[in-house]
């Protein structure tokens, strides 16, 4: 997809590297390669693949397996949500990558939240709070080229 389009403009843009990091950000979520032979002649984009798993709305089949009851539900649905946001066909409907790691962040915390509340009890929306206020998105930020 992405190739394809750099092939015929033979420039890349923000909005290519945001689809770039869409790309990687659903190989880490679901440990799997980009690209994965079908059969011998025929091969499928992890995209398509997690576009088939989407409509049967179980996150679990999407998920590395190895973090199956590991994660927050909710974590990965928005950071699949994010990583398909980057894959769209249209460059200008894609986000820019401030939006993302704003997005992100709020997965990390909500996780972060998450993981201190069931080892030390506490409520998980002061936890939420907490983590927010720390501001993590000032050193995440990704740097001008």
């Amino acid at each position: 997809m992405m190739l394809m389009w750099y092939c015929i403009s033979n420039r890349l843009t923000e909005k290519s590297d945001v689809f770039s990091f869409g790309v990687v950000l659903l190989e880490i979520i679901t440990c799997r390669s980009a690209i994965t032979r079908t059969s011998e002649n025929e091969k499928t984009h992890l995209s398509q693949w997690v576009n088939s798993l989407i409509s049967q709305s179980d996150v679990r089949k999407i998920v590395d397996q190895r973090l199956q009851g590991d994660v927050d539900t909710n974590s990965v649905w928005k950071a699949v949500e994010i990583a398909m946001a980057c894959l769209s066909a249209t460059a200008n409907r894609r986000p820019t990558m401030n939006v993302v790691v704003m997005e992100l962040n709020e997965c990390l915390a909500t996780e972060m939240a998450r993981i201190k509340s069931a080892t030390t009890g506490f409520d998980s929306k002061d936890s939420i709070d907490h983590m927010i206020s720390l501001n993590l998105g000032t050193e995440l930020n990704p740097r001008a080229r």
